[in-house]
């Protein structure tokens, strides 16, 4: 009776954990599309600022900070989903799964990250409004080296595969662990696994968390970090051969 009782148990978690990586799947796959939202509402602020569109520039800010304010709550939901998954146990009454869901997105606020992302996203998106009559001045309550510092950050915990070498994006099949957000060569990360087998720490320094074949995958938003890293880094090489053209110059 009681092993019996104990198969059910399970085979509820393994059917909540399947919807719940579907939903997961299906909101994380809503991340790509407000992320190049993102560069768009950047590009057009730059045009409606060289235009001298204040009007127009000020309804756009306001909806920046509406589109930040839905990606947090994407994030989260994604977070919580993910969590409820891989944590729901059946009790012996009907679950609340709306009750359940909202103390999981409770939980995932209070121990979010999210906020300094978003904070970047916003200070991009003003930086890039100042830039077009302030290029090369710091913005108002700013010191030039916070602006240096600030753009230069990206979202990837590290930009090394631990295990081949390679810089990020150099990776021909990019994946990140859900656990620990670190960002390895597939192949690589999975022979590893392999040889480790139930031992498989992460390999990087300091980070205590197991690495699992399924929780190691290319989320959809990874290839835009990476790509966004890459523009990032293309921009910067940019300007530091500018300046020192200019010091030639004189």
């Amino acid at each position: 009776m009681a092993s019996s009782s104990a198969a059910r148990a399970n085979s509820v978690s393994g059917l909540v954990q399947k919807a719940a990586s579907n939903i997961y799947q299906d909101n994380q796959n809503l991340i790509p599309d407000i992320r190049t939202a993102f560069k768009l509402f950047k590009e057009l602020a730059v045009d409606l600022e060289k235009e001298n569109e204040s009007e127009k520039l000020k309804e756009l800010d306001n909806a920046h900070v509406e589109l930040l304010n839905a990606y947090v709550d994407c994030m989260n939901f994604s977070s919580a989903v993910q969590s409820l998954g891989e944590n729901y146990q059946p009790g012996p009454e009907l679950s609340d799964f709306k009750k359940l869901l909202a103390s999981e997105i409770s939980n995932v606020k209070a121990n979010s990250s999210g906020d300094l992302q978003n904070l970047q996203l916003r200070h991009e998106f003003k930086q890039a409004i100042w830039n077009v009559h302030h290029s090369g001045q710091p913005m108002p309550g700013e010191e030039q080296e916070d602006i240096v510092m600030t753009g230069t950050q990206n979202n990837l915990r590290n930009t090394t595969c631990p295990i081949s070498g390679k810089h990020v994006s150099e990776l021909v099949d990019p994946v990140r662990s859900m656990e620990c957000k670190h960002i390895y060569e597939k192949n690589a990360v999975m022979d590893y696994i392999r040889r480790k087998q139930q031992a498989a720490r992460c390999p990087v320094a300091a980070c205590p968390r197991i690495l699992h074949p399924k929780k190691v995958v290319c989320d959809p938003l990874l290839r835009i970090e990476i790509e966004e890293m890459r523009t990032q880094f293309k921009g910067t090489a940019t300007e530091v051969i500018e300046d020192f053209t200019e010091l030639g110059e004189e």
